[in-house]
């Protein structure tokens, strides 16, 4: 039901200064900014990225591990996977522990390109945040953590909700 405030806010409502909208535009020029840099210098995407970011130099993980420590879904992870391998920049292997799984780590191409990209991408950082005083930027990082967990506990509640309707 539209009622006279409801009424208001719907003519009054700018998508520009949505705060949902403005935390989208703001994370796509930041994630435009850095991947920009592996993808003209190696042809990689973000979710090759990412999975090379948090395999880094030591880590092998299953694809499931990670997808627990990435924001990407298994098919991003999957497609990243199949073709960090045909660059040959990342390797399966047969777990030591438990052989029914196989983990993932990068191959001596891929720990190359990832030693390469890191101090770029460590550049991209400094220039995003060159203008904010350290206390800005402490305080730029706690306040995104607090909308972070904000939403989280807003997804909580609605599948909550969503799970007391059926």
């Amino acid at each position: 039901m539209v009622t006279a405030s409801n009424a208001k806010d719907q003519e009054e409502f700018q998508l520009g200064s949505f705060f949902p909208y403005k935390v989208r535009v703001f994370g796509t020029a930041v994630s435009t900014a850095v991947s920009s840099v592996y993808r003209e210098r190696y042809g990689l995407s973000v979710s090759e990225w990412r999975t090379m970011s948090i395999l880094g130099h030591t880590q092998a993980l299953s694809a499931s591990e990670i997808v627990e420590r990435s924001s990407m879904d298994k098919v991003n992870v999957s497609r990243a996977v199949q073709s960090l391998r045909k660059k040959e920049l990342l390797r399966r292997d047969i777990d030591g522990e438990d052989r029914r799984k196989s983990v993932l780590r990068l191959t001596e191409k891929g720990l190359a390109v990832f030693n390469d990209v890191i101090p770029l991408v460590r550049n991209v950082e400094a220039a995003l945040t060159e203008n904010l005083t350290a206390d800005e930027e402490t305080v730029l990082l706690s306040l995104m953590e607090k909308v972070q967990k904000n939403a989280e506990a807003l997804i909580g509640d609605m599948s909550a909700e969503a799970g007391n309707e059926t």
